[in-house]
């Protein structure tokens, strides 16, 4: 059975709505069905396993699932977390050992991971793969080394992890790093939102990916042409520039009964800008075409006409700040139309109502 859920991340042990066991008493007060909490050691530093027991009976008496993440992947940014290496005692890869064997005790077999991380610098620097201490081939290579290193772990405990569509990393470099260490390890976590950062088309990336999508991320994408060439906004599902019924189904006809997870955002929209004149940017993108910079354009210019007749935000909207309470309302609007979505697809339409559904607007703030 397919559940709607929620992305959830901590600070200090704490999310917006608490500890880790308010977190899941919030979460299922929200009518949602499972969380994704990004990393293990967020809610569990030194992975005490009678706190963790405690977590997992909570969700499991809330009917709740449990995806769990672990550290990061590529060698080039792991000192960016210090506690994976900690519990290792020194050793990143021992930490990482530690945390897929725990998620293992408790049933968390598909995890999240990430090739990379948002860094606020500007222009192309905003993520790993525009580094200048490492090509991206070299962190490529690196990352698909230690992937093999954690292999032999995730084999015996039966544990996969799960590389997210991340704002970094394109499908066609997913899909060699599964080639090369095995899909029985390695598979997707979608993050629809950030296929066009690196100039995919959304339903493109999605077909290419979607028989090793295990765990998603859901938000959509709201994109605008400006002087750099194009910029990313995220929007909540629906509101955006993504086709969620074609979307669904290449999905769901690959895993019927994955979580859809959706990761909400708060006071920003998270603008990334795709510099597609900077010949650096284009460059780094061997797998982009031309036909795919055209009709991310044409996303932009259908959004853009959306908007001329007040069905979507401005560019102003778009970058305006907004309220704390902004997180929990993206969130409830994600679920709301991920949830009007699936039902659409197990009611057999009539000729008259697929008129209508398609006669249905996005709909407004």
């Amino acid at each position: 059975m397919t559940r709607v859920g929620t992305d959830v991340k901590f600070t200090d042990g704490r999310s917006g709505w608490g500890d880790p066991l308010q977190t899941l008493r919030a979460v299922a007060a929200m009518g949602l069905e499972g969380v994704n909490v990004r990393t293990l050691d967020e809610i569990a530093p030194t992975l005490d396993p009678g706190f963790l027991r405690d977590f997992a009976q909570l969700a499991d008496e809330l009917d709740l699932y449990v995806e769990m993440g672990v550290g990061k992947v590529n060698p080039y940014m792991t000192a960016e977390l210090p506690r994976v290496r900690d519990l290792g005692e020194g050793s990143y890869l021992a930490g990482m050992e530690r945390m897929i064997r725990t998620c293992a005790e408790f049933g968390w077999t598909e995890t999240w991971t990430a090739v990379g991380g948002y860094k606020p610098y500007p222009g192309i620097f905003f993520t790993d793969r525009f580094r200048t201490d490492a090509d991206w081939a070299d962190q490529l290579a690196a990352t698909e080394r230690f992937l093999q290193r954690l292999a032999p772990v995730l084999r015996e405990t039966g544990v996969r992890l799960n590389l997210e569509t991340h704002e970094e990393i394109t499908t066609f470099e997913l899909l060699r790093l599964i080639d090369a260490v095995g899909e029985d390890v390695l598979g997707v976590c979608l993050d629809p939102a950030n296929l066009a950062v690196r100039a995919e088309v959304p339903l493109e990336g999605i077909a290419r990916i979607a028989p090793h999508v295990r765990t998603t991320q859901l938000r959509d994408a709201a994109l605008w042409r400006t002087e750099e060439g194009l910029s990313r906004f995220i929007a909540p599902c629906g509101e955006g520039v993504i086709d969620w019924d074609a979307a669904l189904d290449l999905v769901l006809a690959e895993n019927p009964s994955i979580n859809l997870t959706i990761e909400p955002i708060g006071v920003v929209r998270a603008e990334m800008k795709l510099h597609v004149a900077d010949p650096t940017w284009r460059a780094g993108h061997p797998d982009l075409t031309d036909e795919a910079l055209q009709s991310l354009d044409a996303l932009a210019v259908a959004y853009e006409a959306r908007v001329a007749a007040g069905d979507a935000e401005s560019l102003a909207q778009l970058r305006a700040l907004r309220p704390d309470s902004e997180l929990e309302r993206f969130l409830l609007r994600c679920a709301a139309h991920l949830r009007a979505t699936l039902a659409a697809r197990t009611t057999p339409a009539t000729p008259a109502a697929a008129a209508h559904s398609a006669a249905v607007p996005v709909p407004t703030r």
